[in-house]
């Protein structure tokens, strides 16, 4: 799936949010060698100045499939 570009419930801007989160969440796994726990993941959004909830709603729950549906074309 693709980020969306905007909210579906505010239509505040989170696509350039969603980039920035996954590069912070890389940065932690090698860091420490584990995925960003909850309190982690909280704390990058709050950094991104993501405060409602339908907005970390959308980033936590996109699935990044693209390189898996690229290989079927």
């Amino acid at each position: 799936m693709i980020i969306p570009v905007r909210c579906f419930s505010c239509g505040k801007v989170i696509g350039s949010d969603y980039v920035k989160f996954v590069e912070e969440s890389k940065k932690i796994r090698k860091d420490t060698g584990h995925d960003p726990t909850g309190e982690e993941k909280s704390r990058i959004m709050d950094s991104l100045g993501l405060e409602r909830y339908c907005c970390r709603r959308m980033i936590l729950s996109n699935a990044d499939l693209m390189d898996e549906i690229i290989s079927y074309s």
